[in-house]
């Protein structure tokens, strides 16, 4: 068993925004955490190590490009990220696999997730398949309840996949048995993934809100943001290829369509002034097939798109996060 639960990335790409690498969990002080869950719980042995584990450190190397600089004008933004603030972000690295033991990451990963929640930071995870924010979700256990928000082409709701109940085509339907996740709402659906008619009708039953991206394009995202609850408690998972193809193309199942840019900083923005969003991740971006490295770019944009909302929201501003949480769990 390693000492630590994570390991730093690969020397060449560096940290996420060249923050520095804490892979002590234990001896953690922090606003934000970049945690990278690169293998997910494989169908088959081809998938142990696909193009996806390359993701984490492929959009930490693109961190000059996103970001030239924490001092620079944001026009996402209106302003430098961090609007003025002191905000402590941290890389914690990626989660330690082992050959001999495929799913062994999942419980390190687990255990890393619940120790950045328990030190207060924001957690914000790269992937990785979308079986990665699995062991997340679990660890989430004691916050709720959290109404899921999920950005994808797919619907997710697979119960198993040759025998295997943890992998890519499963996170929603997972998350669903989870008691401390009420509302799910998932927006950009479009094409056909894996889902059967006994998936859309378990989401239904379950009363998740499935949002096609057509439904999207003719109403708008700020209907969409309307129709989540305002001040609850809210994770944002991401799979890449629910994202418009123009700036997310490395996905190993495109479709055409999808959720626009500004429709995804519309959500985010949104998302973050309603409540508290307690944690989002990014996942299934191979990028081999990316064109001029636009898909990790536009990954790099939404997360700092994210920490610059959640800067000018007052997540970090450590007199007032008290009193902050008290009021949205007198909400519940």
């Amino acid at each position: 068993m390693p000492m630590f639960l994570t390991q730093s990335p690969a020397q060449g790409p560096g940290s996420f925004l060249r923050a520095p690498v804490i892979t002590d969990l234990d001896a953690l002080q922090a606003d934000v955490a970049i945690l990278g869950i690169p293998y997910g719980d494989p169908y088959s042995i081809d998938e142990v190590t696909n193009d996806q584990t390359r993701a984490p450190d492929a959009i930490r190397a693109l961190s000059d490009r996103f970001c030239r600089g924490r001092e620079r004008w944001d026009f996402d933004l209106g302003g430098p990220i961090l609007a003025g603030r002191d905000v402590r972000i941290v890389d914690c690295g990626n989660v330690i696999a082992d050959p001999r033991a495929l799913t062994g990451h999942y419980a390190r990963a687990e255990q890393a997730a619940r120790k950045i929640f328990a030190s207060g930071a924001l957690l914000i995870t790269l992937g990785g398949d979308h079986g990665v924010p699995i062991p997340v979700f679990r660890a989430l256990d004691g916050k709720g309840p959290i109404t899921l928000v999920h950005i994808d082409a797919h619907l997710d709701w697979r119960d198993e996949v040759n025998g295997v109940r943890e992998g890519y085509s499963s996170p929603i339907r997972r998350a669903s048995e989870m008691p401390h996740f009420n509302a799910i709402f998932q927006i950009g659906l479009r094409g056909q993934g894996s889902a059967r008619a006994e998936e859309v009708g378990a989401a239904r039953a379950y009363g998740a809100h499935l949002i096609p991206a057509h439904e999207l394009h003719e109403i708008g995202m700020r209907a969409v943001l309307d129709r989540i609850p305002d001040g609850g408690r809210y994770y944002l998972t991401i799979d890449a290829d629910g994202v418009d193809p123009a700036v997310m193309p490395a996905v190993m199942a495109p479709a055409p369509g999808g959720v626009t840019y500004d429709q995804m900083l519309t959500l985010i923005h949104g998302l973050v002034r309603k409540g508290r969003v307690v944690g989002m991740d990014i996942v299934e971006i191979a990028p081999s097939l990316d064109v001029n490295r636009i898909t990790c770019l536009t990954a790099g944009r939404l997360i700092v798109n994210f920490i610059g909302s959640a800067a000018r929201a007052g997540y970090f501003d450590r007199a007032a996060e008290q009193p902050r949480r008290e009021r949205v769990s007198a909400a519940d």
